[in-house]
């Protein structure tokens, strides 16, 4: 079992982007597709605590879903935001990934450097063709 815990959208850039800096770094994170293994509303809840960002900073806000279902109403409790994201797994914000050393929103996916524990291996670009890590594997 992998100390490094990723919640991922393998059609999210960002997303994958961050896999691979997981990776690059020599680790094989867990990797749990939450649109296919929706976290329990339990796990959610640590999640959200863990990162420290709050429900509505974990929801996917630019999720259509978010405005049909009035999730932007600032009346919206904690706990039926949690309902709504345990229903609709797409309004979780991704890519979350847990460490030993912190649980963060990898938005951007280069966040995911300051909780990895081992360092970079080698040379690392974004998708895009931005270059994160240079052949060192020291941040650019």
């Amino acid at each position: 079992m992998s100390d490094i815990t990723i919640y991922h959208n393998p059609r999210c850039g960002t997303s994958r982007n961050t896999l691979a800096m997981i990776r690059n770094s020599g680790a094989e994170p867990e990797v749990i597709e939450y649109l296919k293994t929706p976290p329990t509303r339990e796990t959610l809840v640590a999640l959200v605590a863990a990162a420290g960002l709050g429900v509505r900073g974990i929801m996917r806000a630019k999720e259509t879903l978010f405005t049909e279902l009035g999730l932007d109403d600032p009346a919206k409790t904690e706990d039926e935001l949690i309902d709504a994201m345990i229903a609709h797994p797409i309004l979780i914000n991704r890519p979350i990934v847990v460490t030993p050393l912190g649980t963060c929103l990898c938005r951007p996916s280069e966040v995911v450097l300051d909780i990895l524990p081992q360092p970079q291996c080698g040379a690392f670009a974004k998708e895009d063709g931005e270059q994160v890590i240079d052949a060192e594997g020291r941040r650019v």
